[in-house]
């Protein structure tokens, strides 16, 4: 049998609640600084020198993951929506992809009380899900290294 999964029907979300104002998670999202210490997962790391952003609508995004191993992951991509600081949409994948076939980010993040902020992230245009050793389980350890930050 054939896979007739479109690419747009493949999709995936993560909702964390982070102990952080909306505003501390929007510059962990937005903020060169910040995006260097948890813009990877676990054993792998991303120099700062690498991560550049031009935050607004139109403008790019890319950084370099490096992995034990020394392999790296250059990651790039486009902002779409840029609403501080509540909600973010972005294409993700390699520089120099063709932006109609890489996946899509929203980040949206809500102000709880407590100072607290919930946060759901949809990747549409890849399958994942927790344990799959692949995207779904790289962004987990991302969000579990942005609460290592955070603290």
């Amino acid at each position: 049998m054939v896979d007739q999964t479109t690419t747009q029907e493949k999709q995936f979300t993560i909702t964390r609640v982070f102990d952080a104002p909306r505003e501390v998670i929007w510059r962990a999202w937005t903020n060169p600084d910040e995006a260097a210490h948890w813009w990877h997962p676990r054993e792998v790391r991303t120099p700062r020198e690498s991560v550049r952003v031009d935050l607004r609508v139109g403008g790019s995004y890319e950084y370099n993951m490096i992995a034990p191993d020394n392999s790296e992951y250059p990651t790039a991509g486009e902002y779409l929506e840029v609403v501080e600081p509540e909600r973010l949409v972005f294409t993700w994948g390699s520089p120099g992809d063709d932006r109609s076939e890489v996946p899509v980010i929203t980040v949206t993040l809500a102000e709880l009380a407590g100072d607290r902020t919930e946060m759901t992230f949809h990747l549409r245009g890849i399958e994942g899900k927790l344990g799959d050793g692949f995207v779904y389980d790289g962004w987990n350890e991302a969000f579990d290294c942005l609460v290592e930050h955070l603290a």
